[in-house]
């Protein structure tokens, strides 16, 4: 039977991948109570539909940081791809760009920022103790037509996920995996006065794993394009709070001053709803997609997409409205 939605594909993929893959992709730090209080959150809250409003033409379409993309669905920087299925990262972006959505591309890659296909690409930067590694990469980033980077900020070392110990992970000797994730590389010196090097490069900045007001305010005062509301899929600190339940927090210390997206237990088109509710500006999706390409390649980061698309445009009918910008905080509860 064809896969109809998220948790199919998650269980195919769970039947396809090895102990080592499947560990390392499914799985959050600690107890990973942070892992499953993501998806929790978003069943916590309650969407308030309006009716009697023509809504027969909807558009899922928004622009992030200025960039237009098919529906406020994007990419999620995610490492090693090639351990969900051999065409890894290729594969996604060329999905991705299909779709008119924006990838992300990890550091921690499985392909270089110039072998990845054309697309609206974002490049996330982790800061190795190597500068000259971190810069290397930016700078190809950059030769290649990426539009962004994405400083991942609550990773100055790797949070404990005891999946990956049980198993003993390691990166399978056939992949070529970029940056030094897991030699402990992690440059732990980092501080916000790395963003204005950051910024150097002259590309918009956004600022990856922010969960609290007041590191939002500062990123803001050190001119951030946007901030992603994270807690790292609930792989970094575990126990921290579900990203959807902090994300009006960082909205309002924001006021306005950069856009605020969000990552973390989408799994449905309704789930993006209530974080466009709540002032998101556009979600990351980073398990769904990587559980359609260990089953499908391409083809299933597309259907994801499709179904994102599909959810997203009926959601908005039902819910009243014709378009994301439409979406105000008074649908949800």
């Amino acid at each position: 039977m064809k896969p109809v939605n998220v948790w199919d594909y998650q269980r195919l993929a769970g039947e396809r991948l090895d102990a080592n893959a499947h560990a390392y992709l499914m799985g959050g730090a600690g107890d990973e109570v942070t892992l499953r209080d993501n998806l929790a959150a978003f069943e916590r809250r309650k969407l308030r539909p309006r009716v009697l409003v023509d809504v027969s033409s909807v558009s899922t379409a928004t622009t992030v940081i200025g960039t237009e993309v098919a529906m406020p669905v994007l990419i999620a920087p995610v490492a090693i791809q090639r351990l969900a299925h051999p065409d890894g990262e290729q594969a996604v972006a060329r999905a991705a760009a299909a779709a008119g959505t924006i990838m992300c591309l990890s550091s921690v890659a499985t392909c270089t920022p110039h072998d990845l296909p054309a697309g609206k690409r974002w490049f996330q930067v982790y800061v190795w103790r190597q500068r000259g590694i971190t810069d290397a990469a930016i700078e190809q980033a950059i030769e290649t037509g990426f539009s962004a980077l994405v400083l991942t900020v609550d990773v100055p070392y790797l949070g404990l996920r005891e999946r990956d110990v049980r198993v003993g992970f390691k990166v399978p000797e056939h992949l070529t995996v970029q940056g030094d994730m897991f030699g402990e590389a992690f440059d732990a010196t980092v501080s916000w006065r790395d963003l204005e090097w950051l910024a150097g490069y002259g590309l918009p900045v956004v600022v990856k794993g922010i969960l609290t007001a007041e590191d939002a305010a500062l990123a803001c005062e050190h001119g951030v394009a946007a901030i992603v509301v994270s807690n790292h899929g609930g792989r970094q600190l575990d126990g921290v709070a579900a990203s959807l339940d902090v994300l009006e927090e960082v909205v309002d210390a924001v006021d306005g001053r950069a856009e605020v997206l969000l990552d973390g237990g989408v799994r449905r088109g309704t789930d993006v709803l209530k974080a466009l509710a709540l002032g998101a500006r556009a979600v990351l999706i980073g398990r769904p997609m990587l559980w359609r390409l260990a089953v499908a390649g391409e083809e299933g980061v597309t259907d994801v997409l499709r179904m994102f698309h599909g959810e997203i445009q009926l959601g908005l009918a039902l819910l009243g409205c014709t378009s994301p910008a439409d979406v105000s905080r008074a649908q949800v509860q």
